[in-house]
């Protein structure tokens, strides 16, 4: 009990954090600064919101499509149309409260498509490790193209995620994985030594389906497919940013350098406070800014950027919850006539 208290508050304060700082960047802004910012986004081409939205739904449905790739391995093959559901039902849930929408993406999956949640979430694990591997490509990238303009802010941030700690923060994650090796050693040696023990049997159970997960990749049958998603995927994300460039008078000269390095300052966004609520606009400013783009002008992009997605995320995420009972009306039907 008092573990899940200081998780909702710990939740509540990275949720509350991001909602004083769309009011403080607000409210920081003198009132001629306010004037533009109104008019950046009043005057803005919203025409290309269009191709904008396709791209960010077409990333949203590659991604389902590569978890749909990761349980193939492991004898299961949910339908698209829920794996996209449940996709879009965990980034409504992440956007309120942090990792709430991998476990509802588990038990929602779980629940329509007969699949265990130890598996689930162990192909869950090899998503979010090709994500960071992905990132870390984009940060190697954007230091080498664009040293001279935001190579010091990717190593400030970074410096952040480590902590106030003196481990950096590549330290702490080699560190974590002994860790969890030692616990996964630990728990085969007691497992043997006592057999018998029911709490040490589904602990056990739980590690095994972790590994099955991670072990999927090895047996993908469409290896070649799941990359390409993985790239289609990271493309995507590329190109809203690029594309939103169009959309604002004062950044329409911007490249896809330029993008590529609003893509890897914004992620850090994204991990820091739920949906980038806060952080995404002030951290695309930031990038910007590096690039003689005035803050009011930088801010609004973001806000831009950030608005669509959040707003597709809610629209499709509202409404994937609700259909998603309904479009697996007929398996919830022979289920229930099956126990009777």
């Amino acid at each position: 009990m008092k573990k899940r208290l200081i998780s909702i508050l710990q939740y509540t304060l990275f949720l509350g954090g991001g909602i004083f700082l769309v009011w403080w960047q607000l409210s920081a802004m003198t009132a001629e600064q306010k004037v533009q910012f109104k008019n950046a986004l009043f005057n803005a081409n919203y025409w290309l919101v269009i191709p904008i939205v396709f791209m960010n739904l077409a990333s949203h449905l590659s991604r389902s499509y590569r978890w749909q790739l990761l349980l193939e391995p492991m004898g299961y093959y949910p339908k698209i149309k829920n794996v996209f559901a449940v996709t879009m039902i965990g980034y409504l849930a992440n956007s309120a409260v942090p990792r709430l929408g991998e476990i509802l993406k588990c038990t929602f999956l779980s629940k329509y498509e007969k699949i265990k949640v130890d598996h689930l979430i162990g192909s869950i694990v090899i998503e979010r490790t090709f994500d960071v591997i992905c990132f870390i490509f984009f940060i190697a990238l954007t230091v080498v193209i664009q040293i001279n303009k935001i190579g010091s802010f990717v190593q400030q941030k970074i410096n952040e995620l480590g902590g106030n700690s003196s481990f950096p923060f590549w330290v702490k994650a080699i560190l974590s994985l002994l860790f969890i090796t030692l616990c996964y050693i630990g728990l085969k040696f007691l497992s043997k030594r006592y057999p018998q023990n029911k709490l040490l049997q589904k602990i056990n159970g739980f590690a095994d389906g972790l590994l099955t997960g991670f072990a999927s990749i090895k047996n993908l049958k469409k290896r070649k497919a799941f990359f390409a998603h993985t790239v289609f995927i990271w493309s995507m994300y590329l190109l809203q940013i690029y594309i939103a460039f169009y959309a604002i008078e004062q950044t329409q000269h911007l490249n896809l350098k330029a993008a590529c390095s609003v893509l890897t300052i914004s992620t850090f966004a994204m991990i820091i406070t739920p949906n980038g609520i806060g952080l995404f606009p002030l951290f695309v400013k930031q990038t910007l800014v590096a690039y003689s783009i005035g803050e009011v002008y930088g801010e609004a992009l973001g806000w831009l950027i950030w608005s669509v997605s959040t707003l597709i995320i809610i629209v499709v995420g509202l409404t994937s919850l609700l259909l998603l009972p309904y479009i697996n009306k007929h398996k919830n039907e022979s289920s229930s006539g099956d126990t009777q």
